[in-house]
């Protein structure tokens, strides 16, 4: 059997494949290869779209501006995800960019010349600076560092990026990427502040680790798929069914305090809520979204108000009101610690673990799908291990709702839940009818509820 090169796999399916390969005490490529001969893949290789059923982007022109940051690397990536979308991609390399990337590399990927130098004879022979600023449907500049923001904000052109900045009458999003110090520095901050009144929009930075060891904050530029996400909003040309349309979107767990360092959860990372919010934002709606603790970035043009217990969550979703829906995707947890300690419990010695008073929290679906102004529509979630449909008909009226999809979350033949990762397989329920729906991943459900929802409205 040929090789196979498991760096080339999707993070994804290299993440599972790990566990899978951990869990039966095989390397990682013997794990592959196994599974390939059983045919039993569907797990670890799921199928995707093709490219061309991802066509976003389609005859979207796009100059990506590379500076001279470690992120860099990054912008190799982010040049195929574009264009795995349709997108034709102009790269621009500034002197320092070409110090962590070398020119051959993001032209190899791009398919085209790279420009890198404002005097050079042949691409300058026309102007070229300015064909490029003008070519452009959004100028990307990723990563986009401290140095090459002071120029911007200040109209500094002395090289070709910063020409072309200068000349553009299309849009600029910029994806920052610096140390935490240079980050927060006052100069920076009053730098961003210029761009944004200038009209420049901003993804990130992120927080998290930084290249330099010891060194963490917020300066980590988005991932590409994040800037993608960012730039498909920016130059979303298409129908906007929910234009004038207020929906408030929960995502993510609620952490229930026990004591100042441990909490009660639910198994959610926030991936399909924050999807279902970005879809809808697509769709021309304004979106309020209301997340628990998560670790992924907000969507891009959402508003998002951030909550940690079940508590919080109800009186921000009140507060969002009034709406035309809402759709409560959250885990929110069931019940709470009557009393939350002030103090880190300590385990002792001998003695018997401690007895927790637990109390009911709000059921945040319940309240809003009875309450005076309730949106016109209401959707819940349902997490269920067994008795799927018939306990998701019961909660139906019970908890006010129009519609209820209903997600089976128990544990596989292997040992694992779907709870947390990247796919879901849905049923729909409504008083009327079951719609079952095909397993998808958490974007292709966020996609084909956002047309649920545009012909909801349409009627």
């Amino acid at each position: 059997m040929a090789s196979i090169t498991i760096r080339n796999l999707p993070d994804e399916a290299k993440e599972k494949l790990r566990l899978n390969a951990a869990k039966n005490k095989r390397s990682m490529e013997e794990e592959a290869r196994l599974l390939l001969m059983s045919g039993n893949n569907s797990e670890i290789f799921p199928e995707k779209p093709s490219a061309k059923e991802v066509q976003s982007l389609q005859s979207k022109t796009i100059v990506l501006i590379i500076t001279g940051g470690i992120a860099a690397y990054k912008a190799l990536d982010l040049i195929r995800r574009l264009q795995e979308r349709g997108a034709n991609v102009t790269v621009v390399m500034t002197k320092a960019a070409t110090e962590f990337v070398t020119p051959l590399a993001a032209g190899s990927l791009s398919g085209g010349h790279v420009f890198t130098d404002l005097f050079h004879r042949q691409d300058e022979h026309d102007i070229g600076h300015i064909r490029l600023a003008r070519s452009a449907d959004l100028i990307v500049v990723a990563p986009a560092t401290a140095d090459r923001i002071a120029k911007m904000a200040n109209g500094i052109a002395d090289d070709l990026a910063g020409a072309i900045l200068l000349a553009a009458n299309s849009s600029i999003l910029i994806a920052p990427a610096m140390n935490p110090a240079m980050w927060n520095h006052p100069a920076t901050q009053r730098n961003v502040d210029r761009l944004l009144a200038d009209g420049i929009k901003m993804i990130g930075p992120e927080s998290g680790e930084m290249a330099e060891r010891g060194e963490a904050g917020r300066g980590r530029m988005s991932e590409p798929l994040e800037i993608v996400a960012a730039v498909e909003s920016m130059l979303d040309c298409g129908e906007k069914p929910l234009s004038g349309k207020h929906i408030i979107v929960t995502s993510g767990p609620t952490h229930e305090p026990i004591d100042p360092v441990r909490y009660l959860a639910n198994r959610s990372s926030g991936k399909q809520g924050h999807a279902i919010a970005t879809a809808l934002q697509h769709l021309g709606a304004r979106v309020t979204l209301v997340s628990g603790p998560v670790s992924i970035p907000d969507p891009y043009g959402v508003e998002t108000i951030h909550v940690e217990t079940a508590m919080e969550m109800l009186d921000a979703v009140k507060r969002a009101l009034p709406a035309d829906g809402a759709i409560f995707v959250a885990a929110v947890a069931d019940w709470r610690s009557a009393e939350s300690a002030t103090q880190k419990i300590k385990k002792q010695s001998g003695q018997s673990a401690p007895t927790l008073t637990m109390v009911e929290n709000p059921d945040i679906l319940a309240t809003i799908g009875h309450a005076a102004n309730r949106p016109k529509l209401v959707i819940g979630f349902a997490a269920e291990t067994n008795n799927l449909i018939e306990n998701a008909k019961k909660k139906l009226d019970k908890k006010g709702a129009d519609f209820i999809l209903a997600n089976d979350v128990s544990v596989d033949k292997d040992g694992n839940s779907i709870m947390g990762g990247d796919y879901n397989r849905i049923s729909c329920v409504s008083r009327n009818a079951v719609e079952a729906w095909p397993k998808m991943n958490k974007e292709e459900v966020a996609k084909k509820l956002g047309e649920k929802l545009a012909t909801f409205f349409r009627e």
